[in-house]
């Protein structure tokens, strides 16, 4: 077994992030991005390939606490550097601190800071008002706190993010080595600590990662919770008030958060799982589901299911009249079988900044699906392991199943959310990397280099621009 992010499989993750760009670059001209896209994202690819190769070596001999508390410390820091930079960046960019094109950024922040002066009662009038959902009502409440105790400050909330987002690489590092073996967890944790996306979203305006901050301590308490030998009321409680809160970020991760327990109690092959313990499980999922399954959120839910196939189909008519012509091929059936490795890179000018800004962090992504495939090889043909990530994996599969049904499966802000377990099944697939499926990871090169080039034809070609 692998322990390590392999240097050779780091150093071609950096050489084919090149490759690519210069080859879209070349051939797309007209559209080649411009330098401060370029050195963005290749100081983004070097501090995660390096980093990851260097940081899971030299800390393998590291006690658990030495570990976690590195771990936290530059996760913090590469988060807060991030956050003061992107901060006079936007202002320098686009005369404010959002991001380009910042419209729901605007809105959370200008609406908590209105609503932060006003009486209790206009806001819960304003957001629990007859007719009106739960889902998305978390994080302007949030917000609202916020200001009301230290004023509309957007820089000290985003340094809050910050520390979510370190807090959520440690979560994510215990739940990874809890659920495979400290080396997988290791490598996770410093995945998660480095992944460019993560770091992103601390500088924005956004719910995401209060949001993923959330479904990791989900995950991770209620793995601890079903790997332990005595089940007490006391022990539910918190996975419990975690999975009820993400009905009010985004309505369908509290559902798949109580299916995925469902799905654990069913299929976990953990011998201390026993008859009374399933028994205290599964009251709790059903009492859950039967108290958060009235009224507003039941109807969001049913609305959701019932109105899937006419989202995606408004959403691909409204992509193709803004000029994205080939956006009604992008059905679910299309995109389906994608979702561990999209969202593609955007490496060339569309006029969507923000897509240049995610562009590194979207490579990764494109270039570590390879180790899903290995994953998926291991536990399904070799090992056949597969029950024992039946709780990580019935949440990620069911929300994929779910986003890639709707009109926003190319959206990388709605594929966030699965981010965090995808990046257990990166450490997994390294871990379990060797001279027959290395293979896979050869093969895999020349795709991701197609990919890249691909995605800016269908970018540029679906707007009808010339080449």
């Amino acid at each position: 077994m692998i322990s390590y992010f392999p240097a050779p499989v780091s150093k071609k993750g950096i050489f084919l992030y090149v490759i690519s760009l210069i080859l879209v670059s070349i051939i797309f001209l007209k559209y080649a991005i411009g330098t401060t896209w370029i050195v963005m994202g290749f100081l983004e690819i070097l501090v995660f390939f390096l980093m990851s190769n260097q940081l899971s070596f030299t800390w393998q001999r590291l006690s658990a606490k030495d570990f976690a508390r590195n771990l936290f410390i530059v996760a913090l820091l590469l988060r807060v550097v991030w956050v003061v930079f992107s901060y006079f960046f936007y202002i320098s960019q686009k005369g404010n601190p959002f991001e380009f094109d910042g419209g729901d950024s605007y809105g959370y922040h200008y609406e908590a800071e209105w609503l932060a002066g006003e009486p209790w009662s206009l806001v819960w009038n304003y957001y629990l008002g007859e007719g009106k959902g739960v889902s998305d009502m978390g994080y302007p409440f949030y917000l609202i706190l916020l200001y009301r105790m230290i004023g509309p400050n957007i820089i000290v909330a985003r340094l809050l993010k910050a520390i979510y987002g370190s807090i959520t690489c440690i979560l994510l590092y215990k739940l990874a080595a809890r659920s495979v073996n400290e080396q997988v967890g290791r490598m996770a944790g410093i995945f998660a600590m480095l992944m460019p996306n993560l770091i992103i979203y601390c500088g924005l305006h956004l719910k995401e990662t209060e949001m993923l901050f959330l479904i990791v301590a989900f995950l991770e308490r209620t793995d601890y919770v079903l790997r332990e030998r005595m089940i007490t009321w006391g022990k539910v409680i918190l996975p419990l008030l975690l999975a009820g809160s993400l009905f009010f970020f985004r309505t369908v991760l509290g559902v798949l958060a109580f299916f995925s327990v469902a799905t654990a109690l069913l299929f976990s092959p953990n011998r201390t799982i026993r008859l009374a313990r399933k028994l205290v499980m599964t009251v709790w999922v059903v009492l859950a589901i039967a108290v958060l399954a009235g009224g507003t959120i039941r109807t969001e839910i049913e609305g959701y299911w019932e109105d899937r196939g006419e989202n995606q189909t408004i959403r691909r008519e409204v992509q193709t009249k803004r000029g994205n012509q080939w956006a009604k091929y992008a059905t679910g059936t299309v995109m389906a079988p994608m979702m561990f490795v999209i969202p593609f890179s955007t490496m060339v000018d569309t006029e969507q900044n923000n897509q240049l800004v995610l562009h590194a962090g979207n490579y990764v992504r494109n270039y570590m699906g390879v180790f899903v495939l290995i994953f998926l090889f291991t536990v399904l043909f070799v090992k056949k392991n597969w029950r024992e990530f039946s709780f990580i994996g019935s949440f990620l599969v069911g929300y994929f199943g779910v986003v890639s049904m709707s009109g926003f499966a190319n959206s990388e802000r709605f594929l966030l959310p699965g981010l965090p377990c995808l990046i257990i099944l990166w450490a997994y697939g390294i871990s379990e990397l060797n001279a027959k499926n290395y293979k896979f990871v050869n093969y895999w090169s020349v795709i991701v280099v197609l990919m890249e080039v691909g995605w800016a034809y269908f970018k540029i070609g679906s707007r009808g621009w010339d080449f």
